[in-house]
């Protein structure tokens, strides 16, 4: 995506320029105060030794969520890193199978390579993919942000989570929050945003330069990650049509939504059989669409079909971490040629955390071309509540769950959104 490459490559530029300017800064006297009232904030944090937060000590069914006060504070350790307040999070189905077990295996080696063969080395563990929040402190190598900043970001998911006071991430993860919206909106967005971005650029080669008339078919298009690539893509010109239950209809044409099929009211593949074919398909449901939905790609055009539902890290935590790559490299290599002796690409698409690209989502939500799609809003006090509103699946959009300013009353439906003007 050459517009966030151009980001990327700015926050670079502005590296060498950084420390002259905070200097200026500082001459002034407005500016020494505001500096002096950071730095207060982050030697307070730094001297934070725990946090309320709600963690897991083991895998399992949502009582195993446990709420504590003296979870471990993070802090800044390194040159690179951004130490983040939270104020809002939210949830997302990964965090409903991360409560389960789901890939722990890679995830466990990944956040300590030494405990390969070690049992329950990782926990605690907070979950938590979204954040939006203000930054208490930097290390001394980051000149992107300073403390005061409102940022948002998406959580690499060795990480510990959002659903604590404070967060710790590196400065490449973070981006500046979008300033048209709250917390409470703007951490509906980045999981879903990285997740759709890394799918639909890195794996189904679009970008706002060539999607211009393409035809782009979501399968579970009002869902998290389905509304905000109806909206990405519009943006970017693209023909959009989804599957969803005929209750979401209203939603995913309000987003902008071309054609919307109702999985529930018949045989949905030969009804899409039935629309012109298709350059790029994303598929968020898995099971047996996949075997229907190659057939309405495009052939011998380029056309290419992602799936978001891959065996990849089912297949190491049953079969370990070496046997299961393999097997999974297998699987998706068969597969990849078998479809591309007919004419289409096969490819697995991956939830991919990336600051810079975040970037360019701010600007298109300023820019009013993307709205926050939030179904319901939860207490701090209230996740176990917010985990089985997810779990019971239909979403139709984001759970949010508010930490730093708990708002009053739960349950911002997206009728209200949309009478809101945000969604």
């Amino acid at each position: 995506m050459g517009s966030v490459k151009v980001t990327a490559c700015c926050r670079q530029l502005f590296l060498p320029h950084a420390r002259a300017l905070a200097l200026t800064t500082k001459m002034a006297s407005s500016g020494n105060i505001i500096c002096s009232l950071r730095r207060n904030l982050s030697s307070s944090s730094r001297l934070r030794s725990s946090m309320p937060a709600w963690v897991i000590d083991e895998y399992g069914n949502n009582g195993v969520l446990r709420f504590t006060e003296d979870a471990t504070a993070p802090s800044v350790n390194s040159a690179s890193e951004v130490l983040i307040q939270v104020h809002a999070a939210s949830l997302n189905p990964l965090d409903i199978s991360m409560r389960r077990g789901y890939g722990s295996n890679l995830l466990k080696l990944r956040r300590d390579p030494v405990s390969l063969g070690q049992n329950g080395g990782e926990f605690p563990i907070i979950l938590g993919r979204d954040v939006s929040g203000m930054v208490l402190d930097c290390g001394s190598g980051v000149t992107h942000f300073k403390p005061g900043d409102e940022v948002w970001a998406a959580i690499p998911p060795w990480k510990q989570g959002s659903l604590a006071e404070m967060v710790n991430l590196t400065e490449y993860e973070v981006s500046h929050k979008p300033r048209s919206l709250s917390h409470r909106e703007a951490a509906s967005i980045p999981y879903v945003a990285a997740t759709a971005l890394s799918a639909l650029v890195n794996a189904g080669g679009l970008c706002r330069n060539n999607c211009t008339n393409k035809r782009v078919l979501i399968t579970g298009g009002s869902g998290g990650v389905g509304t905000f690539s109806i909206q990405l893509l519009k943006a970017w010109g693209a023909h959009v049509t989804v599957t969803c239950s005929h209750n979401a209809e209203g939603l995913v044409r309000g987003l902008g939504a071309d054609e919307v099929v109702d999985y529930t009211a018949g045989d949905v593949a030969t009804e899409l059989g039935l629309l012109e074919k298709f350059d790029v398909i994303l598929d968020n449901v898995g099971g047996d669409s996949e075997q229907w939905a190659l057939g309405l790609l495009k052939s011998w055009s380029g056309a290419k079909y992602v799936t978001l539902v891959t065996p990849f890290l089912l297949n190491i935590d049953s079969m370990g971490l070496l046997e299961g790559a393999v097997h999974s490299g297998l699987n998706l290599h068969q597969k990849a040629i078998t479809n591309m002796c007919n004419g289409v690409f096969y490819r697995w698409g991956f939830y991919a955390p990336d600051g810079p690209a975040l970037d360019e989502v701010s600007q298109l939500v300023d820019a009013g071309k993307i709205l926050p799609v939030v179904e319901d809003t939860f207490l701090f006090s209230q996740v176990p509540l917010a985990f089985q509103k997810v779990e019971r699946g239909h979403a139709r959009g984001k759970t949010v769950v508010t930490v730093a300013q708990e708002e009053e009353g739960t349950g911002v439906t997206e009728e209200e959104g949309v009478t809101n003007n945000k969604i």
